[in-house]
Formats: structure tokens, sequence, C-alpha cells
């Protein structure tokens, strides 16, 4: 069953994952559902079409972990606050 997704993303990634869409003829849900499958190790794996993950798509996960404690929240208002002085 699919369900709409609603990503909030920089408008240049989206304008570069878009046109790596176009030229390799794919749609962009397409292309992030093969990705998140990849990430998850959900789906029936006979059935996903193998797909290479680019440096672009690399480029797009830090890599890091954060630590247990981390207040998303508290981390948020502070960057807004230091936004809007």
């Amino acid at each position: 069953m699919d369900t709409k997704l609603i990503l909030k993303l920089d408008k240049n990634v989206i304008e570069k994952a878009k046109e790596y869409a176009s030229s390799h003829k794919r749609s962009l849900s397409a292309i992030i559902e093969s990705y998140l499958q990849s990430l998850t190790g959900i789906g029936d794996t006979d059935n996903i079409e193998e797909i290479e993950i680019t440096p672009f798509v690399k480029s797009m996960s830090s890599g890091s972990k954060l630590p247990p404690d981390f207040d998303d929240k508290k981390e948020y208002r502070s960057h807004l606050e230091e936004k809007y002085k």
C-alpha cells in the first residue's frame, strides 16, 4: 500500500535529485523508496531493482550518530533563538 510522505529538504538537493532521477528514467519517489529499503532491509529483495548508491546519495548522510541524551527540541529552540536575535 502506497502512502504519501512529505519531506522538507534543501531546494538545491531536490533539484539535483530530480535531475538525477530524470537522467536515470526513474521517478524520484522510486529512487527514495529503493534507498530507504536498502537502509532498512525492508521489502522483497527479489523484486527490488538493484541500483547503485551514488556519491550524491551517500553525501546526503552524515554518517554520524547522535548521543543518546541529544535533545532535538532544545537544539532547535537554540537554533531559532540564534537565528532571530
